[in-house]
């Protein structure tokens, strides 16, 4: 029990930074992006510890364990996007915007942002649904309590939580969970690896291909989860959410290079932990693997101490994934198009509201999909291939037209859902004809149509534009 009472004290004590945090609340700027206040150090432990949760202790986990050091490559489209994400930070903080859509419909139109904003609920409610099922695996494995009640409790834990503080509450206690994993993960993979005793004996348990760069896999299956993480990373709302959150310009840009070092090195060590993991603990649940480790590989104190951080960055993914669609429904779509004058009270009121729904939605999709890796290869994929090439596409094709916009997240999320329906034929992962259907409604409908107006180039360029070269 003392595994229980070390999350449970753990949990608590985030309940009590965000109802301190709570107090600060006022507008629906404090709620959707903490006043625009955060500074560098604050926005680094958030970004870190928002794309840290079961995506990469549970997906990522399942994925080393069935691939060895090939299991990189699905975080390795992180980094990539996070390096393209740097020469985008500083300039979508100066629009000042508060969501994804909000840029969509600035540079396209609205039915961009609509569209837009589909997605996301579609993508973000899929992702916060695993996070739901990796808080009912720590439970199960931890405490005996059963999935499906380890399940309710996250969610009802999450869904609350979100609602009570939003962004400042978010943000806030990301930067104590960024850091308790940072330790945990430090501390606890050489004790690990001691226990498996030491790497030659990892290596002689395991087979050959998990020690090499595609493991069992062929090119274009590690193509198959390499893209889609890049993808999502580059269009990602939580990231962009972020920058919006920033004081300003010099700390969105400064606090993606701290990410990026961490994130590289987090993801690394996660890798290394499940692979050590797969040689010591052969017939397990592979998404289980690090929570396996964890609990029964380290002394008890560092047991405690991961496995409460491992609970803490899954509620911490949940309720920033949980965040950004209850932030859409409200201002992309109920104040955008049904009630423009909505109070700074009752924008509040009507967020948190949208939380507990969409919380509802997430956990009705919880037994969509048959294990997490899944379940995040279709979020990504239906998130990268809709929104990404558009909201990138904002930024670096001055081209881009009204239509061509939506034409590309239409066609994204279109052949996402039919390649899926049709269980890739060919064996052809999603991301490929999904992700050449986006980019190409981009370029070739942009091509064929008017040019786009200045007034829409010039947010996004700041300098003079000629449209007409």
């Amino acid at each position: 029990m003392v595994y229980f009472w070390a999350i449970a004290a753990y949990l608590i004590f985030l309940i009590f930074v965000g109802a301190y945090r709570s107090r600060m609340v006022k507008t629906s700027a404090d709620f959707m992006v903490a006043g625009r206040r955060l500074t560098t150090p604050i926005l680094i432990g958030t970004l870190l510890a928002t794309w840290i949760g079961s995506g990469s202790i549970i997906a990522g986990g399942e994925f080393s364990y069935k691939n060895g050091l090939a299991g990189l490559w699905m975080p390795a489209g992180a980094w990539a996007g996070i390096v393209i994400l740097y020469f985008i930070s500083g300039r979508a903080r100066r629009l000042a915007q508060f969501t994804v859509p909000d840029i969509l419909e600035l540079r396209y139109n609205k039915y961009a942002r609509l569209l837009g904003t589909i997605t996301t609920i579609i993508a973000y409610t899929a992702i916060v649904s695993y996070q739901f099922r990796a808080g009912g695996f720590v439970l199960n494995l931890v405490v005996g309590i059963p999935e499906s009640q380890g399940i309710l409790i996250t969610a009802g834990f999450v869904i609350l939580y979100t609602a009570l503080a939003g962004m400042i509450s978010v943000a806030y206690t990301d930067v104590v969970n960024g850091l308790v994993i940072m330790i945990g993960i430090f501390i606890g993979l050489p004790y690990l690896l001691n226990h498996a005793g030491g790497w030659s004996a990892v290596r002689a348990s395991l087979p050959a291909d998990h020690f090499t760069i595609l493991g069992s896999m062929s090119f274009l299956q590690v193509l198959g989860y390499f893209l889609p993480t890049m993808f999502l990373l580059l269009g990602e709302s939580n990231m962009y959410q972020r920058f919006f959150s920033a004081r300003d310009e010099g700390s969105a840009k400064r606090a993606v290079i701290g990410w990026t070092i961490g994130t590289i090195v987090i993801e690394i060590m996660i890798v290394a932990m499940a692979v050590v993991g797969s040689s010591l603990y052969k017939d397990i649940l592979p998404e289980t693997v690090i929570i396996h480790a964890a609990r029964y590989g380290l002394p008890t104190v560092l047991g405690c101490l991961l496995l409460a951080t491992i609970v803490a960055v899954i509620v911490s993914t949940a309720d920033s994934f949980l965040l950004v669609p209850a932030t859409n429904v409200m201002r992309d779509i109920y104040q955008r198009f049904i009630n423009p004058n909505l109070s700074e009270k009752k924008m509040v009121a009507y967020s948190r509201l949208a939380v507990v729904i969409l919380g509802l939605l997430a956990f009705i999709q919880v037994r969509w999909f048959g294990s997490v890796l899944a379940m995040a290869i279709y979020a990504y994929t239906m998130y990268g291939s809709g929104i990404t090439p558009a909201t990138v596409g904002a930024f670096f094709f001055k081209r881009g037209t009204p239509l061509g916009g939506v034409s590309s997240i239409a066609l994204g999320i279109g052949v996402t859902i039919v390649w899926e329906l049709l269980k890739h034929p060919g064996g052809v992962p999603t991301i490929f004809p999904a992700i050449g259907a986006s980019i190409s409604g981009l370029v070739v409908v942009s091509l064929l149509t008017p040019k786009p107006a200045e007034e829409k180039i010039r947010p996004f360029f700041p300098v003079s534009v000629n449209v007409k070269e």
